[in-house]
């Protein structure tokens, strides 16, 4: 396609995770920011739920910025309206919309989506309420500044991402008709519903019907409004493959693919990346010293896993299953450190933990209480993570070969332990693991390999997919492992993830930083560099399909 002829002139681009850092869609906006900013200046403009207000650490306001509209639009949309820039690469211009007094008019909002599109919210229960007004409120801010900057000549893209957006993608429709619109579903809600049940999506897939399965789930709602944004789209889009599988089945549209690119920008190179390692990997040892009072040897194979809290779906019991094998292998002939960086409901970093670290005191000392958990959290009797190391016996007892830290806090460098970003202990790694049975891209992986942590992912990951069409060689010798996963062998996936980290407890020095190059050399094929021509061609679509309606 000639995407020079069709470039849009102006894109808006709206979701929930606009500075707003929730999980993997956060990441995706954010580390393609730079290359949307080079190509269209100040006329890419995201939106997203101003839900943090003065503290936000990802937005810096500017009162004079859009300053006239911005007064205008307050009045006319009645919504609070502030602009500036997200803290990003590239720091493109951002709207964030305080939508709360949209809630008087639910209601009469829901009666207009029904009678017009058919969509059903009659079932919603939960964040429906929230997204949908937010959604909403982003289709009165477009169709505001379309009319006041006078864009009827120009070529508008409006990108709407996951359910949660569907709304102003139809106010978008039925109110601009002239401006393009994109949908793009990062995971469909009723595949992750029918993985985070218990069910068997693979296997079963084309069996399922969506509509069906979202009464079965009491998901109607949800996937009335992402199946209807769907179809209503100029263009439909998804991440991978393997979730293009489900659009097709269980939303009933074929979608363009876009796969997720990285940022380069955030990756420290030459001697900093060096310091940042160190000083990661001695963080890392020196809270697990002090958590199970004893000295770790400082060539300690450092392992982790990280991602929302969906135990199934994101591989954490399989993980967790994998490192109860490692610990009972006699061979083991050094110790293994296992971070699993996943945030629960927490509730406050460990006083005692904070009085060790900030008092340099012995870390030969006894063993805290629970001496896995860096944070107090709620309900930590029905946690499942810690039921489940309790279960395994990994109790970080003396002669154990494998320590398991559970840090359930986010990660944003104001944690109360670590005090240290995701990224800036990430880096500190020597391998990563991610095995994932729901995983429509797979950001972790893709983030570990970008910072030259090898990684073990799975075929069940988009990212592992994209992976195995380079060519997957057998263990860790290429910087990655993609362990072949499916609804039923469990067993095997751990036994595979046992065998993958065993294999890097053998590699010498001079082997690691050979696998860490090889890492590194795949993320690169893997960045917006290579990847954003694919939103180019989705918004070449876009544009022929408004224009077709003139």
């Amino acid at each position: 396609m000639d995407n020079k002829f069709s470039r849009p002139d102006y894109v808006f681009e709206t979701s929930w995770e606009v500075c707003n850092k929730v999980g993997g869609i956060y990441t995706v906006l954010s580390s393609k920011a730079r290359t949307m900013t080079e190509l269209y200046k100040n006329n890419v403009i995201f939106i997203g739920p101003d839900k943090i207000k003065d503290q936000n650490p990802w937005f810096k306001e500017d009162d004079q910025l859009l300053h006239e509209w911005r007064l205008e639009a307050s009045i006319k949309c009645q919504l609070g309206i502030r602009v500036g820039r997200w803290n990003v690469p590239g720091n493109p211009i951002t709207i964030l919309i305080d939508f709360d007094k949209l809630y008087a008019s639910k209601n009469d909002i829901y009666s207009q989506m029904w009678s017009k599109y058919g969509v059903d919210s009659l079932h919603a229960y939960g964040d429906y309420d929230e997204s949908c007004m937010f959604a909403y409120a982003t289709g009165l801010i477009i169709e505001n500044y379309y009319k006041y900057f006078k864009l009827d000549n120009q070529k508008v893209i409006a990108h709407f991402n996951e359910w949660m957006l569907g709304m102003g993608l139809l106010y978008v429709k039925n109110h601009l008709p002239d401006v393009a619109t994109v949908f793009t579903t990062h995971a469909t809600s009723i595949g992750r519903s029918i993985a985070g049940n218990g069910k068997p999506l693979y296997n079963y897939l084309t069996s399922y019907d969506g509509d069906q399965m979202a009464r079965e789930l009491n998901m109607v709602s949800k996937h009335s409004i992402e199946k209807i944004a769907a179809n209503n789209a100029d263009c439909f889009t998804t991440v991978s493959d393997i979730t293009a599988k489900e659009c097709r089945q269980l939303l009933q549209r074929e979608p363009l693919v876009t796969p997720n690119g990285f940022e380069k920008d955030f990756i420290p190179k030459g001697d900093e990346f060096e310091s940042k390692r160190k000083k990661a990997r001695a963080k890392l040892i020196n809270v697990a010293e002090n958590l199970i009072g004893r000295d770790i040897d400082q060539d300690a194979l450092l392992v982790a896993t990280s991602g929302r809290y969906e135990y199934k779906n994101k591989g954490l019991d399989v993980f967790i299953n994998a490192l109860g094998k490692l610990n009972n292998i006699k061979q083991l002939n050094k110790d293994i450190i296992a971070f699993i960086l996943v945030p629960a409901w927490v509730k406050e970093p460990r006083a005692d933990l904070q009085c060790r670290l900030q008092n340099n005191e012995q870390s030969t000392e006894a063993p805290l209480d629970r001496p896995y958990l860096t944070h107090w959290i709620n309900n930590i009797e029905n946690d499942a993570i810690i039921n489940e190391l309790k279960y395994l016996d990994l109790q970080n007892k003396k002669d154990d070969k494998v320590k398991v830290i559970f840090v359930p806090s986010y990660l944003t460098g104001n944690d109360g332990i670590f005090n240290m970003a995701y990224y800036d202990l990430l880096i500190g790694m020597d391998v990563t693991v991610f095995a994932s049975y729901y995983e429509p891209w797979g950001y972790t992986p893709h983030e570990s390999i970008a910072f030259s942590v090898p990684t073990i992912t799975t075929t069940l990951s988009g990212f592992g997919l994209w992976m195995k069409k380079l060519g997957d060689k057998r263990g860790m010798d290429d910087g990655a492992e993609v362990i072949r996963r499916d609804d039923y062998n469990f067993n095997e996936v751990s036994e595979d993830i046992c065998n993958d980290v065993f294999e890097m407890t053998t590699k010498s020095n001079e082997q690691e930083n050979i696998l860490r190059q090889e890492a590194a050399e795949r993320a690169a094929l893997a960045d917006w560099s290579h990847f954003y021509k694919y939103y180019e061609d989705a918004y070449e679509i876009a544009l022929q399909q408004a224009q077709s309606r003139k």
